[in-house]
């Protein structure tokens, strides 16, 4: 039996998931004075800082520190036009220091990484807000918040937020520094990394060719669960039809869902999660994909 390939794909709300820094720059600061790593590079100092990063990401590197050095404002919802780089903002409704957004041709946090690594590889790779950067198929490594800073090489991306809503992204430089779009009234910027309870962990992009089956999803909303099951906890949540790594698929809890009734659940590395396969294009039980052994 197929599964539909397309539906509307509704992108109701997505804007609001580009926000990059929700809350204003004065009461988040008041509120939460945030930990940062120190380092003995300069302020200001955009490049990288340490030895280990692969070409596309010294390239990344510097076409972000290229903004940096020419005064690039972050303004709301930049940088997500039809092709990387920079873009008039939006007005946040959330946020009064927005008021000159539309004014201003930049990037927000995503959209600062997608032109970086646009430029860096001649590829539109990380098309996408914050959760769906960190959620790649293109990644080489993720790595946790209680991994720290150690493992980190320059050009990984730093997240903040929660498995299911990452609200900014960063590049690291190294020795604990990193490049930025913040948040609005500000231009981009080098700053210390802010390891506070909000950091969620990096990704580590991979430039080369996709491993793995790769499938595309289709409709809206669609939750990723921790194990194979309706019941258990949701992990994250495409917005919609997505770029997906499966590594093997099982018979688990038979779901009914869109007029369809399947039993078959795959899971996707790239989340640590599963989704039922009736949200994957393409035959019930997909062809080419081992059952997991666990």
């Amino acid at each position: 039996m197929d599964r539909r390939t397309s539906l509307t794909s509704a992108l109701i709300g997505l804007l609001a998931s580009v926000l990059c820094w929700a809350s204003s720059p004065a009461t988040a600061a008041a509120a939460h004075p945030p930990k940062a790593v120190q380092s003995g590079a300069q302020d200001g100092d955009c490049r990288a800082l340490a030895p280990g990063a692969s070409d596309a990401a010294e390239r990344a590197i510097s076409t972000a520190c290229r903004q940096v050095a020419a005064g690039v404002w972050y303004t709301w919802g930049g940088g997500h036009g039809a092709r990387p780089g920079p873009t008039y903002g939006q007005v946040d409704p959330t946020d009064p220091a927005s008021e000159h957004d539309p004014e201003r041709l930049g990037f927000d946090c995503s959209g600062l990484v997608r032109y970086a690594y646009a430029e860096a590889t001649g590829e539109d790779l990380l098309d996408g807000v914050a959760s769906a950067q960190y959620y790649t198929h293109r990644a080489a490594g993720r790595f946790s918040a209680a991994d720290g800073l150690a493992p980190l090489l320059p050009g990984d991306l730093l997240v903040w937020g929660t498995s299911q809503h990452l609200n900014h992204i960063a590049i690291y430089l190294g020795a604990g520094r990193m490049v930025e779009a913040r948040q609005s009234g500000t231009k981009l910027t080098v700053s210390d990394v802010r390891l506070t309870g909000a950091y969620y962990g990096a990704v580590r992009i991979d430039p080369g060719p996709v491993t793995g089956q790769v499938f595309q999803t289709w409709g809206t909303g669609v939750w990723t669960k921790a194990a194979p099951s309706t019941r258990a906890a949701r992990v994250y949540a495409f917005p919609g039809p997505t770029t997906i790594r499966v590594e093997c698929q099982k018979h688990a809890e038979l779901v009914t869902a869109d007029g369809y009734t399947n039993d078959a659940w795959s899971y996707l590395p790239d989340y640590a999660a599963w989704v039922s396969n009736i949200y994957i294009s393409g035959p019930a039980w997909l062809e080419g994909v081992p059952t997991c052994a666990f």
